[in-house]
């Protein structure tokens, strides 16, 4: 039989040639004719006497599989009893049918001897994908639908394989909303090889359906406007229409307005503009109009949603219809039956034991009178993101297998009673706690952060707060961190499972550049460990590629400012001294060399600045007011030396010779408080930080080390200021909220003062504020803080003096809203808009909080967990600001550049 090149044409004919070949057999029996036999000669059989003839061989032709699974799948077996004619072949042939893997199926009658039958099956398979090819799509949307298709190498091809594949490719677009797409199948046969095809998908995905109009009927509570507002992904496609520009004036007079053009302005009362601007709210500017079914599921669901919660709760759609108006002009109708309002009446508990009704409806805080909203309710029963719901009052005193079910009891009018219905339960105990997942960071590190203890009573609000804990520690994927309770009825107690996900979490930092043959090789390189063990450090075997897993904090790092400079800081953190408590211990170090140069870096000078320090610090976790609270305290010391260096000129005034050395040794409280749910990209929660930090009265203590006539004029610079003495108060706060889904507003305020034990010493010019720049201080001068300010450099006070730079007091407040643009852990990446005003005064008698230099601008932050924070901010100054060297602020804006980690 010749073979079509089409898959779907060798199928139908051979069918068709298979019936044909039934149909004349089946004459040729019922008229007792005779049976073909292989080898051309014919037998005689009496069909009107049906024989028993036993099967002596079958032979098998045309397949590559094991002929003899054939055989058993035809239900014929050597040495079995068959009648011919009779029901025996026919059934043989259904069943090899059955498999769907031939187009074509024979059973032959070779010969008869006696009363044994020799019988040959004679199939023809179908044929083999040797391989499968989509066309006419994008390389990114074949990639996908390769996923979604259920079709390899060396298995039959089939009519149902081809069509569910076909089926496939038009589900992948049209779910895009390409309701048009169009896909085709066509196999060819393989010239190198017998029985195999090669399968080719032919795409046109035409153009995507927009959707013109959403239109409703049967509402009258709400506008089309409210109502297309709920249907976040279903949305008209942009229309810019002179109509609709020439009825402007119109829409105005529509609702009471009559306005000449010059008018307009002035004229908008705040409701007028609103009923107007109403029909622009749902305008698509940012999302796409294209329609797709499941979205469009969703749409009708958050819209019976919204009925719900303004005591609609028999609204339902009718019907919803989609058709194309014409070409370009795709329709969506939607008639909806709103039904009645309704309104809460008489709520009432039952089985309640453990708490009254008074403190239950207190927590409940719904009225009578109000409209009934189901979705207010269920927040106030189970799920309330403040806990201020009735299961978390339960759920938190260990009532793990309470519950509650709204009954409505009685329905009058538009007036329903509602009984509470409680089943307490008994108190479960935490009988075992796993975590699961941490492939290198050690188990006891993870269960020291927990507040589910084995023992204790069952707590939602311990559980919350270990996750978060665990979240906090920053080695763990916050999106695949999964926290299962596994209660066990029947003894009252409850297991409970954090599976986590370890994500990287150590940062490099590298760069490097030429500055000339006079400055030579510029570069930082850097190292920070988050999840170090020094305990490891001498076990070779853990190091892969360092000793890693405890939770200990490392951190190196160098910078080289060329023949001019180098840096360098080094840190180590113990989180948990002891292990016992979280009683956190860091020593820190840190190295600043400045060379100075004459000539434009061509000579050398005697000039040069070096300062040497350390810190130790140790901080707890506080109880009170709430575990939220951290108590810090730190030592520094700071050696600075000082030879006719720029940095310090005030060395080189008076009796000075630009000559001296200097001794900070200071100390720092620190109280604060952080909430904040996750640390990438906070979504909720706040941060504030109180310091105190300060050195000692030299000048005042007698007869201390200090016995100096400050009023001496004569009195060189490098004995006032050899023993550095100021105090310093800083409060900085953050507050995160989320706006709408992931949209984050974020608002920030910085406050800053330096002060002075003795007059007749005045301000030290150590240890002073900088506002103004990108904030990042990638070394320590003089011990001056840098608070970034988008837009500007450096601000100066008003009236310094001339020989000291830096400011006493800064204000400095933000707004900012956050959007994600990713937040998996191995790119985290959001974009930003601010706005942000701040200033620094010289003294208090200067000082203005709210006169401000204010700025606005928009930001991209991107965190990969290798190299860390990485982010651009572009500010536009507000204000008129001339620097001190008598540049102004450029009114085109600033590009300011984060590496490493956030500025303050």
């Amino acid at each position: 039989m010749k073979q079509s090149n089409s898959v779907v044409h060798t199928s139908g004919f051979s069918r068709l040639g298979a019936f044909l070949r039934f149909l004349i057999i089946g004459i040729l029996l019922s008229s007792g004719m005779y049976v073909h036999a292989q080898d051309s000669s014919a037998i005689v059989v009496d069909y009107s006497k049906p024989k028993e003839y036993k099967i002596a061989n079958i032979k098998v032709s045309g397949t590559q599989n094991d002929k003899t699974i054939l055989i058993s799948l035809s239900g014929l077996r050597q040495g079995a009893k068959i009648k011919i004619p009779g029901e025996d072949i026919p059934k043989a042939i259904k069943n090899l049918w059955k498999q769907k893997l031939f187009i074509d199926v024979a059973i032959n009658v070779d010969k008869v001897v006696g009363d044994e039958v020799f019988l040959s099956i004679v199939v023809e398979e179908r044929p083999r994908i040797k391989s499968y090819s989509i066309i006419g799509v994008k390389n990114s949307d074949r990639d996908d639908i390769h996923k979604k298709i259920d079709l390899r190498a060396g298995e039959i091809f089939t009519d149902n394989k081809k069509l569910k594949a076909i089926e496939v490719i038009r589900n992948y677009y049209i779910e895009k909303g390409f309701l048009n797409v169009k896909a085709v199948a066509k196999s060819e046969k393989d010239s190198s090889r017998r029985g195999v095809v090669n399968v080719k998908f032919y795409v046109q995905k035409g153009e995507a359906v927009k959707i013109g109009s959403v239109n409703f009927e049967g509402n009258t509570a709400f506008s089309e406007t409210t109502l297309k507002h709920q249907m976040k992904e279903t949305k008209e496609r942009v229309k810019f229409q002179m109509d609709s520009i020439l009825r402007f004036r119109s829409n105005f007079k529509k609702f009471g307005y009559h306005p000449k053009w010059y008018e307009v302005p002035g004229t908008l009362a705040p409701t007028g503009w609103y009923k107007y601007m109403e029909h622009f709210v749902n305008m698509n500017i940012f999302k796409a109009s294209k329609f797709q079914r499941k979205t469009y599921e969703e749409d009708k669901k958050s819209l019976i949603d919204f009925y719900s919660t303004k005591g609609y709760r028999d609204a339902h759609i009718v019907s919803d219809t989609q058709y194309f108006a014409d070409k370009s002009n795709f329709i969506v109708d939607i008639k909806i039956d709103e039904g009645r309002r309704y309104y809460f009446r008489n709520i009432t508990f039952t089985g309640n034991t453990k708490y009254p009704d008074t403190l239950l409806n207190k927590i409940l805080n719904i009225h009578r009178g109000e409209v009934y909203n189901t979705k207010a309710l269920d927040s106030k029963l189970y799920s309330n993101p403040n806990e201020g719901d009735v299961s978390s009052l339960y759920m938190n005193d260990g009532y793990l297998f309470f519950s509650i079910q709204p009954m409505e009891v009685r329905v009058e009018g538009d007036s329903i009673d509602l009984e509470l219905r409680i089943s307490e339960g008994p108190q479960a105990t935490i009988a075992n706690v796993r975590i699961i997942g941490n492939t290198k960071t050690n188990e006891r590190v993870i269960r020291r952060e927990l507040r589910t203890l084995p023992g204790n009573k069952f707590s939602r609000e311990d559980l919350i707060r270990s996750q978060r804990q665990i979240v906090a520690l920053g080695y763990f994927d916050p999106q695949q961190l999964d926290v299962v309770p596994i209660p066990n009825a029947e003894n009252g107690t409850v297991d409970i499972e954090y599976r986590v996900t370890e994500k990287p979490s150590d940062q490099l930092e590298l760069s490097a550049g030429y500055g000339g043959t006079t400055v030579g090789l510029t570069g930082t390189l850097g190292v920070t460990f988050t999840n170090f063990s020094l305990r490891n450090i001498i076990d070779k075997k853990a190091w892969n590629p360092l000793p890693t897993g405890d939770g200990q904090r490392l951190s190196i790092r160098f910078q080289s400012g060329g023949k001019t400079s180098q840096f360098y800081t080094a840190s180590f953190t113990e989180p948990w001294l002891g292990g016992k408590k979280p009683n956190s211990l860091t020593f820190a170090f840190n190295r600043t060399d400045i060379v100075s140069f004459a000539n434009g870096l061509t000579e050398p000078s005697t000039g040069f600045y070096h300062s040497t320090g350390g810190t130790v610090s140790w901080a707890t976790r506080l109880k009170k007011p709430d575990d939220y609270f951290t108590f810090e305290t730190a030592l520094t010391y700071s050696y600075y030396q000082i030879n006719n260096s720029a940095y310090l000129p005030i060395f080189n005034t008076g009796t000075g010779n630009g000559v001296g050395n200097a001794h900070n040794l200071n100390l720092s409280v620190i109280l604060s408080r952080n909430s904040l749910d996750q640390v990438l990209y906070p979504k909720h929660g706040s941060s504030f930080m109180l310091s105190a930090q300060g050195t000692l009265p030299y000048s005042l203590m007698f007869p201390g080390p200090r016995s100096i006539n400050y009023l001496n004029d004569s009195l060189s610079p490098e004995v006032r200021y050899k023993l550095v003495e100021f105090f310093k108060i800083k409060f900085f706060a953050d507050w995160y909220t989320t706006v709408y889904q992931n949209l984050v507003f974020r608002a920030s305020a910085k406050l800053g003062f330096l002060g002075m034990y003795n007059p007749k010493l005045g301000l030290t010019p150590f240890d002073r504020f900088e506002v103004g720049g990108d904030g990042i201080s990638t070394f320590n001068i003089l011990g001056k803080e840098i608070v970034r300010l988008r837009g500007y450099d450096i601000i100066s006070p008003t009236s310094p003096p001339a020989t000291i730079a830096g400011a006493a007091i800064f204000n400095k407040f933000t707004a900012e809203l956050r959007y994600p643009v990713s937040l998996n852990p191995s790119a985290t990446i959001f974009l930003l808009v601010f706005l942000e005003g701040g200033n620094t005064w010289q003294n208090l008698s200067d000082y203005r909080p709210y006169q401000l230099d204010k700025s606005v601008g928009i930001g991209i932050r991107v965190f990969l967990p290798m190299f860390g924070l990485l982010g651009l901010d572009y500010g536009f100054p507000l204000d008129h600001v001339i620097y001190s060297s008598g540049a102004a602020a450029n009114p085109n804006g600033k590009v300011n550049i984060i590496l490493g980690q956030e500025p303050e």
